[in-house]
């Protein structure tokens, strides 16, 4: 009976311990002003799914001195500087990037500590409007073209002639 108990104890000593650690671990400024930030945190991307070539927007919070946003997908970025904790940065996808899942890194200038988050890179499709007089014709279809013309001609050449004689013969 002693052993159960003592393992009870334990138990719930260990599930105390580790339900308060994220709350021992948080910073306790919100906002991040006046100390070291606690780095960042609650980063955001919006979109999370985005085609070659086009722009993401990444919002940090903690970062009140600035920061610096980094991915294989596209340059290195700088955050904003926003004392009210608030920071974001634009970031433009390479064109020629490989379609698939990429990660991101933010670290603040006064924090070592590094963020990381993932997002998608779509393969960019161009606009489905055709070819809409953007090549020539070729020859053969000069030569379709010029018969069936010639074709409309001669036949109406002969509608007009034929209709003529048709009304002489009458008068």
């Amino acid at each position: 009976m002693r052993a159960a108990r003592t393992l009870a104890v334990t138990a719930t000593a260990f599930a105390a311990i580790g339900l308060a650690a994220p709350l021992a671990a948080a910073d306790g400024n919100p906002g991040g002003q006046g100390g070291n930030g606690g780095g960042p945190r609650d980063v955001t991307i919006s979109p999370a799914a985005v085609h070659q070539g086009s722009t993401l927007t990444i919002t940090v919070k903690g970062c009140t001195r600035g920061g610096t946003v980094t991915s294989n997908a596209f340059p290195q970025t700088n955050l904003s500087v926003n004392p009210n904790g608030i920071s974001t940065a634009i970031a433009r996808v390479f064109n020629h990037a490989t379609p698939g899942n990429y990660n991101l890194a933010v670290r603040c200038h006064d924090n070592p500590n590094v963020a990381t988050r993932q997002f998608t890179v779509l393969e960019a499709r161009g606009a489905m409007g055709g070819l809409g007089g953007s090549l020539s014709p070729s020859s053969t279809e000069m030569a379709v073209g010029g018969s069936l013309v010639a074709a409309a001609a001669l036949g109406g050449g002969l509608f007009i002639v034929r209709r003529r004689h048709m009304s002489s013969g009458k008068v």
